[in-house]
Formats: C-alpha cells, sequence, structure tokens
C-alpha cells in the first residue's frame, strides 16, 4: 500500500518550503510537490540589484524559530557570506540572494519533491487521506497521499480582460525573457502599478538611453505612484492582532478594506521613485526626454492594428477618453490566486459568496475540521498579510500547532501597541 503521509503540501513557494522547513525537527511526515524541475522564485523579475522589500529576518523560519539552522543568517554563515552581509548594513536581501536562500534549503531538505505536477485532488475515504494525482517529468502517473492537505499553490499572473485578448502583451512575469527586445522596441508602454512596473519602467529607461528608438510611456489607473508605507505603526497591521480584526469584518468590508490598503504592500520603494525622477530628470538636460508617466488612466479597451497594439484610456478624473498606439505592452497588472480548481473535488471546503475560499482564522478550508489549510490564498479573508514574507513562519506555526494538536511553536497573537477594533473602558 502507498505511503500516506502525515502532511501533502502542493507548491513550493517560500511559504510551503517554510513549512517542511518548520516541520523538519517535528515528529511529522511531510511530502512537498512541486511541478518545476527546481526551485524558482519570481526568475522574470531577478533585476541586477534588486532586493526584497522586507528585512531578512522574514525568511523561512526565523519569526517562529530564531534558533532553526535554515534561516537565512545560517545560510550565510554556511556560505561564509555573513561577514560580508554585516559590512553592507542592509536588513534587506538582494532578490537573488533570497532566491538562492531558498534553493539552498529546498536542496536540503528531503521533504522537498521537485517535478510532481499535481493534476487532480481528491478524498480517499478508505485511506481517510488525500489523494494527489501527479505527473512527473518523464509522464509517469504517480498517486500520493496525506493525512493533510497544505496548498500553496502561489498565484498566476493575471492580465485583466481588457489585454487578455491582445497580441504581444508580456506579463512581468516573464520580463527578462523580454528585455533585450523591449529594450530595441520603438514604442513600449507598461501598463499598471506598484513595484514590478516601477522596476521595469527604470530598468527600461535606463537601457534604452538617451537614444531610445521612440517612447517608453507608463500609465497607471492609480492617481499617483504610490510609495510602499513603511511608517511602524502602519507595519503593525502585518500582525496577528490585525488578522484577528479583519478576519471578524463582514465579507464587503473586507473587500473594500483589500482595495484601500493596496499600496501599503503593492506601493513602489521610496528609493526607487527618486531614482526614475533622478534618471528623468539627467535625461531632461539634453532635452526631450524619451518617457512619458501618465496617472489615473485605465485601460478600457484594447485591440491589434495595422500600426501597433491600440489601448482606449479614460482619464478617471475627467472621464475624457483617449487613444495610445504601442509597439509591445508589458503588463505590470499582478497575480491571481490558484487554489480554486483544487479544490473543486474535496469534501468539506468551503467558499464564500463570490465563490472565494472561505479560510477560518487558523487557516483551513474545510470549515475548521483541520484538515485542509491553504497559504497566500487568503487575502480576502486575512487582509495583507496572506502573500507576506514576514507572516509566513507564523502561517505555519498555526498550522503545524493545529495538525500536531500542540504547541509545537510558540504563536505571539498580541504584539501591535495599537488596538484595530472598538476601544473600551
Amino acid at each position: 500500500m502507498s505511503t500516506v503521509h502525515d502532511v501533502l503540501a502542493v507548491g513550493c513557494g517560500p511559504f510551503n518550503l517554510g513549512l517542511a522547513a518548520l516541520a523538519e525537527p517535528l515528529d511529522l511526515d511531510v511530502a512537498v510537490l512541486e511541478a518545476r524541475g527546481e526551485f524558482s522564485w519570481h526568475p522574470g523579475m531577478m533585476l541586477e540589484g534588486a532586493t526584497i522589500q522586507v528585512p531578512f529576518m522574514a525568511d523561512l523560519v526565523t519569526m517562529a524559530d530564531p534558533t532553526s539552522r535554515w534561516s537565512f543568517l545560517n545560510y550565510l554563515k554556511h556560505h561564509e557570506r555573513l561577514y560580508p552581509f554585516y559590512i553592507r548594513e542592509s536588513f534587506y536581501p538582494l532578490r537573488a540572494e533570497y532566491d538562492a536562500y531558498c534553493r539552498w534549503v529546498a536542496s536540503e531538505l528531503e521533504s522537498v519533491e521537485f517535478g510532481h505536477h499535481v493534476d487532480r485532488m481528491t478524498y480517499d475515504e478508505g485511506r481517510d487521506a488525500f489523494e494527489a494525482r501527479c505527473t512527473l517529468a518523464d509522464g509517469t502517473q504517480v498517486t500520493r497521499y496525506g493525512r493533510h492537505l497544505v496548498l500553496g499553490v502561489g498565484t498566476a499572473p493575471h492580465v485583466p480582460e481588457s489585454l487578455a485578448d491582445l497580441d504581444g502583451v508580456i506579463h512581468t512575469a516573464d520580463y527578462l525573457d523580454h528585455r533585450d527586445e523591449l529594450a530595441e522596441t520603438e514604442r513600449v508602454t507598461i501598463v499598471g502599478s506598484g513595484q514590478s512596473a516601477a522596476e521595469v519602467f527604470h530598468d527600461l529607461l535606463v537601457r534604452r538611453g538617451e537614444d531610445a528608438p521612440g517612447d517608453l510611456t507608463w500609465v497607471t489607473r492609480s492617481p499617483r505612484f504610490f510609495p510602499m508605507e513603511y511608517t511602524k505603526l502602519t507595519l503593525e497591521m502585518t500582525s496577528p492582532d490585525y488578522v484577528d480584526h479583519f478576519h471578524t469584518l463582514p465579507s464587503a468590508r473586507r473587500d473594500a478594506l483589500g482595495r484601500d490598503q493596496r499600496n501599503l504592500f503593492k506601493g513602489i520603494s521610496g528609493d526607487l521613485i527618486d531614482a526614475i525622477y533622478d534618471t528623468l530628470y539627467e535625461a531632461s538636460l539634453n532635452g526631450r526626454v524619451p518617457a512619458r508617466l501618465g496617472t489615473a488612466q485605465e485601460v478600457v479597451a484594447a485591440e491589434t492594428t495595422a500600426d501597433g497594439q491600440l489601448l482606449q484610456l479614460r482619464h478617471l478624473d475627467t472621464d475624457e477618453t483617449s487613444t495610445l498606439t504601442s509597439d509591445r505592452i508589458v503588463a505590470a497588472t499582478g497575480y491571481a490566486s490558484r487554489v480554486g480548481s483544487l479544490v473543486d473535488e474535496l469534501p468539506d471546503v468551503r467558499l464564500d459568496e463570490r465563490g472565494r475560499p472561505a479560510v477560518t482564522r487558523d487557516f483551513t478550508l474545510d470549515g475548521g475540521r483541520g484538515r485542509v489549510f491553504v497559504q497566500n490564498g487568503e487575502e480576502h479573508t486575512h487582509s495583507l498579510t496572506a502573500p507576506d514574507l514576514g507572516m509566513g513562519a507564523h502561517r505555519n506555526s498555526v498550522i503545524l500547532n493545529r495538525i500536531l494538536g500542540k504547541e509545537a511553536y510558540r504563536v505571539e497573537e498580541r504584539i501591535a501597541f495599537q488596538t484595530f477594533g472598538p476601544l473600551h473602558d
């Protein structure tokens, strides 16, 4: 009979990799199934010099267990890079360095299995276990079983309906594959906001230089180029305290807050905004700046014409419409959850009124039974903490404690100075 693991974790991004790292010293048989042949974290945006937007303590394990051998600091020590990192005097690791750290952990953990594409998830009543039907890299079909299921399949690049049928659209997830081509393309338009849009705009602005073949344009429906907010009382919102408050709110209120709070975690680093301005300023010394930036511009429709990609824009302040023609479009339009299709055949999985996973406070999808959990598919129920790397170890602590039925990792429940709910005498 096939082995029934204690935990099947589907997907090996930072969150399920952190789960495997924290589970390693515990009495748990964990199998992490990943479709790709190796660990890879946002390879299309691995730009030179780019850093992650959270401090190094937001690694896979430290916020749950600072003594873990899978910490970022131990990775540095293991690779004789601890002193250079110390001398560098920056809390923010390079993006490539964070990726290399995760690759190191993934290569050392026996529980991580690459080349397992999960095609279908069902429940086997005879085994009282979840069944994952997988296709291996060589086409072989295998079946894996687990008493608990943790879905960490991450998100997929999202292209809005207005751009979905347009030829020549490149999502920022694939930017590096097209970088050289875009640098030589006459008319390039970046649609969207946030850090990825800003990084692509700045990278192309520098690469195209003063002799750019044409215009580089950046349009966003946001009213301004929002900076990421790093103030400390705002950072308290990435806390168990705020999740407790947010989770109790009506769904409609949570959705409204989610829209209002996007700049808190999808904004642009202040240093990058300044670098973009300085680059534009320097280019202006020689006359025409080969770049345009437009805020409050919503793409309402698009089509391919003989002259290129025609965007129809509506200005959100004036309600005026205009058109913009480009040779290539870069969509910096974010990502969408991929949890949905994997849970269609699972018992007891709860959905909300909009068909989204109804995730309980302890990250379960099965109405609190404690056998199906989700990682980074709960932004609509748990707020901006869902994709936050710094909250990954907290979520994994909650999940592992629930699976084991005891406190394997201490969970700090009250860390904020402020109160997010009503104040009382």
